[in-house]
């Protein structure tokens, strides 16, 4: 992991001087992934025991939200790599030897993994719903069949987590592991989206796939997965608060800087020099600080356990909302170069926008707060 604050520095000024070309190619820029293992980020949460930097959201919260500064969606693919190697370095239903192999492989060549679990009918899990992607036994070995949509990082990942339900009479659904080069396994590229365009975020088809049982990592009944996988939830929506901050963050840079350098002929002064463009920096200094504020409340009582995952949902509602509202608002205040192609600041409308699309949506977050708050009616 990073030593300094100048090698984190460093990192973010190579995302940012790639980010434009990897979103119009719409390809998942490699080289920053790979100076991020290099940098041993891709082996953050791993166990220590395996070789890993063991860190909690402590450390890696702010780090999501410094490095989706340079180039978010490459930010996207780490924090789901981070995440989910939390929950295996703590998850007692892993098999040892499958913990070892997916945390060593992580530490040794930034092997990706992410989980997998949209579907096309489904929609996303936390809804509720049995997958339609099955695993199933045929001729003594088991096989699975489906296919996962939004699939972040798919063309770079070793493996998938792909959320799964068996062909059994009483179904039961939970993780299957899967080497993304087996057999069977086919990305569909069709990810060409509006914002956080690099995330290659693809479909992935599995046809008859042959998993060793090994790999059967956790299979409940449905009701037996209520309430479980809290610190994970918790974690992914904070995760999901700091990186859109930060898209929030470097359009803010950069208008400062356009406003400090753009000399109108009839003015003859910065922009930066009118009460006007004051005043709107303001308002977005102040939905900033109200997200700084939030999350940097959020890790304290995370660290005495008092922060609930419908605490942390309404934090990404708001932190994200905050976002949207202040990149619309240097966009709305600086007309055409807003919106020109040749400047960032579309880019970062384009891939802030992105943040509602994530779990929880508004609805979600909402609805549980208010009923947290009413009580049982």
């Amino acid at each position: 992991m990073p030593q300094s604050l100048s090698i984190l520095s460093d990192l973010v000024s190579r995302f940012s001087s790639r980010a434009a070309a990897y979103d119009q190619s719409g390809e998942i820029a490699l080289d920053n992934l790979a100076d991020l293992h290099k940098s041993g980020l891709l082996a953050l949460t791993v166990s220590p025991r395996y070789g890993g930097g063991g860190k909690g959201l402590r450390d890696v919260l702010p780090l999501i939200g410094t490095l989706a500064q340079g180039d978010p969606s490459t930010t996207l693919i780490l924090a789901m790599q981070c995440l989910h190697h939390v929950s295996i370095a703590t998850d007692p239903h892993w098999p040892e030897d499958v913990r070892r192999m997916v945390s060593e492989a992580a530490v040794q060549d930034g092997a990706l993994l992410n989980a997998l679990r949209v579907e096309p009918d489904l929609g996303t899990p936390s809804r509720g719903g049995i997958p339609a992607t099955r695993v199933s036994q045929k001729d003594g070995q088991w096989v699975l069949n489906g296919c996962k949509i939004y699939s972040t990082g798919s063309t770079a990942l070793r493996w998938g987590i792909v959320w799964a339900a068996t062909d059994e009479e009483t179904p039961r659904t939970g993780h299957v592991l899967v080497p993304l080069d087996a057999p069977g396994v086919r990305i569909e590229r069709t990810w060409n989206q509006l914002g956080m365009r690099a995330t290659g975020s693809h479909t992935i088809h599995f046809e008859n796939v042959v998993l060793p049982e090994a790999f059967l990592v956790d299979l409940r009944k449905p009701e037996d997965w209520r309430g479980a996988g809290q610190d994970l939830t918790l974690w992914h929506a904070l995760l999901i608060a700091a990186l859109y901050d930060g898209v929030a963050r470097s359009a803010r840079d950069w208008l400062v800087t356009f406003l400090h350098a753009r000399v109108p002929a009839n003015l003859g002064k910065p922009l930066a020099s009118l009460p006007r463009f004051q005043i709107v920096m303001g308002e977005i200094e102040a939905l900033l600080l109200t997200n700084r504020a939030m999350l940097a409340d959020a890790l304290a009582r995370y660290d005495l356990g008092q922060c609930s995952v419908t605490d942390a949902n309404l934090i990404k509602h708001v932190v994200t909302d905050n976002a949207i509202r202040s990149v619309e608002t240097g966009v709305a205040a600086i007309g055409n170069p807003a919106l020109s192609r040749s400047n960032p600041l579309e880019r970062h409308l384009r891939d802030v926008l992105c943040a509602r699309i994530h779990t929880p949506q508004a609805d979600t977050a909402l609805s549980a707060a208010g009923r947290a708050v009413l009580g049982d009616v």
